[in-house]
């Protein structure tokens, strides 16, 4: 992998991707053959980064929000497990 001008990670082994950033945008140009669902997997990824990044919440207030995320999660789907 070489690092080119402006930023930019060229994969030199397969050639399929390159990687570029303008301003505040990170540009990701590939030919037809890459899956597009591990792309997606890894954008997902890196959103979830960004957010933990700016989290400013505390352990305490994460465990009710899990809490309060599985309580209503049992009482939406409780049907499928429980006759």
């Amino acid at each position: 992998m070489n690092f080119g001008e402006g930023n930019s990670i060229f994969v030199k082994k397969a050639e399929v991707m390159v990687i570029t950033r303008q301003d505040q945008n990170i540009i990701i140009q590939t030919n037809g053959s890459i899956n597009m669902e591990a792309v997606q997997k890894v954008i997902d990824y890196i959103n979830i980064l960004e957010i933990t990044a700016q989290n400013r919440g505390t352990e305490e207030q994460a465990a009710e929000l899990a809490h309060q995320i599985d309580k209503k999660w049992w009482s939406e789907n409780k049907h499928h497990f429980v006759p």
